[in-house]
């Protein structure tokens, strides 16, 4: 595995897909029947697939900032998606993700790595937010992204799609597709990283020929689908006839689970979907691929790993320093991504969504330590245990025959919103509305 002092042409590209509103069994190597989804299969068949993947959020904003930073969200003041300021305001949050935060991008670029955003961003700009700072700030030198960033080149509207848009909502991932091979072609002297952040497969599934703006049905679901796999298996040809296919990473997950769901139809019927922190919100597909370092077809259903461990996992396989500023909370799972180690997790994982919510679908705090799972409300209100091992669907909440584990579990999840949260307003960012 590549180290510090490496040749610079021996440290792999690395290329993040992740997939917006993306299900749990949308890919039909995880169990989905919209689509045969061949290219996406194929990188399963060809790399690691882990089964017990998390995202940092059961939606859009703060996962990617858990991606981004390494850290859980509410540490970052950014705690649902983020929207206009006054309702930035309502949920107590801020405006956008401060560059202060460590980034992925920033630490791979400091070790060499030329960086490259290309996709929709959805952590600061957008709609009445002005003041969002650049993307070159996070570390990347080349971007590209949607009416969700600072500046959106593509898109001519506050809306996730419009008919004057540049680059129509069907053409987009395959525009994305494009820039990032053209990124790797004019980088091919360095190691790459790049972010490929596809949006169509959140709501409205539009295509070629129907361009209604809310199309929410199977058929029209199924269609994206179909030309979402198509791009990625030109993505993995075009790697290829660059030469640069086998010492390439390929990650490919999501942001959050979807909406709609279809009944459970598009989570393999786990529990709830996009915006819960039951199963079907925030467990998410994974695959990776790097031939001749990791196992071709190989199903980890045991490693619980989330998207906050990602930053330290790949810094440690590319040989790039972590950031000291502020201490991340993802762990090294190289080993595991690696397909080297089968290993359980040493520390537990936690998870906040939806405090300013009045009406909730699930409790907002949520801890997964081994093969347990509690849900609470932060005044200790609806407290719910699962076991991931016997009831990954989560139907028989099991707290009350287990209530030292669940006063412990439930102290736990409690003691850690109280000092994410406490974190984020001692270094709070947002001004509100009228003083802006």
């Amino acid at each position: 595995m590549p180290m510090m002092g490496a040749a610079q042409t021996q440290r792999p590209n690395i290329i993040i897909m992740n997939i917006d509103d993306m299900g749990y069994s949308d890919p039909s190597c995880f169990g989905g029947d919209y689509v045969n989804t061949t290219n996406i299969d194929r990188l399963a068949s060809e790399g690691l697939s882990l089964t017990q993947f998390y995202t940092a959020c059961p939606i859009s904003s703060p996962s990617r900032v858990g991606l981004t930073t390494g850290m859980y969200p509410t540490r970052w003041g950014i705690n649902t998606f983020l929207q206009e300021r006054v309702n930035n305001a309502k949920n107590e949050q801020n405006d956008f993700l401060t560059d202060r935060a460590p980034s992925m991008a920033r630490a791979l670029k400091n070790s060499g790595y030329a960086t490259g955003h290309f996709g929709k961003w959805h952590m600061g700009g957008g709609r009445d937010v002005k003041n969002a700072q650049s993307i070159l700030n996070y570390g990347f030198d080349e971007y590209v992204s949607t009416w969700e960033s600072p500046d959106p080149l593509i898109t001519s509207g506050n809306w996730i799609w419009q008919p004057t848009d540049s680059i129509k909502r069907w053409n987009r991932t395959a525009y994305f597709v494009d820039k990032t091979l053209d990124f790797l072609a004019l980088h091919k002297d360095r190691p790459c990283f790049v972010s490929l952040w596809p949006d169509d497969v959140h709501t409205p599934w539009v295509y070629e020929g129907d361009e209604r703006s809310q199309r929410q049905s199977a058929p029209s679901f199924a269609i994206v689908l179909a030309e979402l796999d198509r791009q990625i298996g030109r993505f993995m040809q075009g790697l290829k006839d660059l030469g640069i296919d086998q010492n390439t990473i390929v990650i490919f997950t999501g942001d959050n689970g979807p909406a709609p769901a279809f009944d459970g139809h598009r989570t393999n019927d786990l529990r709830g979907q996009k915006g819960t922190l039951y199963e079907g919100g925030i467990r998410m597909p994974f695959i990776i691929r790097w031939p001749d370092h990791i196992p071709a077809g190989m199903k980890n259903d045991r490693s619980v790993v989330c998207m906050v461990d990602l930053f330290p996992s790949l810094c440690k396989i590319a040989g790039a320093e972590l950031p000291t500023d502020y201490p991340l909370d993802g762990i090294d799972m190289s080993d595991v991504i690696t397909g080297q180690s089968l290993r359980e997790r040493a520390t537990p994982l936690f998870w906040e969504f939806g405090k300013c919510r009045p009406k909730r679908v699930s409790p907002h705090i949520a801890v997964r330590e081994g093969e347990w799972k509690l849900l609470v409300n932060a005044d200790g209100s609806r407290t719910e245990l699962y076991n991931m091992t016997t009831d990954f669907n989560e139907k028989q909440n099991v707290a009350a025959d287990h209530p030292f584990l669940t006063q412990r579990l439930k102290q736990a999840a409690i003691d850690w919103f109280n000092e994410a949260y406490r974190q984020y307003a001692d270094s709070i960012t947002y001004v509100s509305p009228d003083k802006k």
